[in-house]
This record gives C-alpha cells, structure tokens and sequence, in this order.
C-alpha cells in the first residue's frame, strides 16, 4: 500500500510530465510552422528543409509513441539522432574536412548498429506484459 506523499509524488511526476510533453509538442509545431513558411517565402525546398522536418514528425512519434504506450521506446532518440547526423552531413559536407566527415558517417553507422541491437533486443528478449 502507498502512503499518501508517494501517491502525491507520483501525481506531480506526472503533471510535470505531461506538461513537458505539452511543450515539446507546442513547440516543435511552432519550429514546424516557421520552417514551412520560410519555404512557401522562398519559394523553395532543400533537402536540408526536408530533413529537419523529418526531425519535427520524429519529435511527434515520439510523443505520441508515449501517450499511446506510457513508454518511450529506445529507437525514437536513436531515430532522431540519426536523422540529425544526416542533416548536419548534407548542410555542411563542402566545407567539411574529411576526418570529420568520417566521424559523422561513423556516428550514422554506430547509431544504426544500436537500433538493430536493439530490436533485436527487444524480438529476442522480449519484456514482460504489464500486469
């Protein structure tokens, strides 16, 4: 049995949760909506632009995947972290030297490599179901 400040606890815990949530959502709408109408200013499309709102919608899988489930799962971050990576790659791979760019293509595979481990994981070893 929880003693009334544990349920208080967990309560706040989950109000300042959600609440993150809340702002995470707001403001990944607002970061989205201003990069929407920089390119309907000007008028054109990079596939930098288009990979930033790759990171936009996997900011919303995320939170969604959480509201959803309760559980935020391992891949997302890894996800986004890889997209990320790739965006940084096409943005400045001209100026980039090449220990540097090796670094960053290195991080892509390391990334990549822990999102296969992980589902494997996750398939081989599966969690126990919620009681």
């Amino acid at each position: 049995m929880k003693i009334p400040i544990q349920q208080f606890n967990q309560k706040l815990l989950l109000l300042a949760e959600h609440v993150g949530l809340l702002v995470i959502a707001i403001a990944t709408v607002v970061a989205m909506s201003s990069e929407v109408s920089s390119m309907i200013r000007l008028e054109k499309v990079y596939l930098s632009d288009l990979l930033l709102l790759f990171l936009y919608l996997e900011v919303f899988a995320m939170v969604g995947a959480f509201y959803r489930s309760g559980k935020l799962p391992v891949r997302f971050p890894l996800y986004l972290g890889i997209v990320a990576l790739a965006r940084y790659l096409v943005l400045d791979i001209k100026e980039m030297e090449d220990w540097r760019m090796l670094a960053v293509t290195g991080s892509i595979l390391l990334l990549t490599m822990s999102v296969l481990l992980v589902r494997y994981g996750h398939l081989r070893f599966p969690y126990p179901t919620d009681e």
